[in-house]
């Protein structure tokens, strides 16, 4: 497992869009850090980003983004099941999760796997915002 340090990347990106918003806005939460999730660097412009919902259907998940906005919810439909346990480990609360993207990074795709929301991401630059070679005469 490899930790990446982000704060060198932000003394250097003057002027544009930080990708890595999504990784501060995710911890910035009032819920208390449920669901715990993951934002994996895949390569260069793609990334994952894994929520560990166990207990969650895929019809009690909903996905939305909204002006780079994306927001994971988790409700259970019907009344909880009264249930008296010994010791409670397994949070089986309702969740809003937000994650502020930046520009130019659109949803791919999502998928759930053994208790595991995938969310896949790519960034998307247009041409003319590429960076391109300036010939020295």
């Amino acid at each position: 497992m490899r930790n990446t340090e982000l704060a060198p990347l932000y003394r250097s990106a003057i002027g544009f869009d930080r990708l890595f918003n999504l990784l501060e806005s995710g911890q910035n939460q009032t819920n208390g850090g449920y669901p715990p999730y993951n934002v994996e660097l895949v390569d260069d412009n793609h990334y994952r980003i894994a929520i560990a919902v166990a207990g969650f259907a895929e019809k009690d998940l909903d996905i939305t983004t909204q002006d780079n906005l994306l927001i994971v919810r988790g409700s259970r439909a019907g009344e909880p099941a009264q249930r008296t346990y010994l010791y409670q480990g397994i949070a089986e609360r309702n969740f809003e999760r937000k994650f502020q993207l930046a520009e130019h990074v659109k949803i791919k795709g999502a998928n759930l796997v053994n208790g595991l929301l995938y969310i896949d991401l790519e960034r998307v630059v247009p041409e003319n915002l590429k960076p391109r070679r300036i010939e020295i005469k």
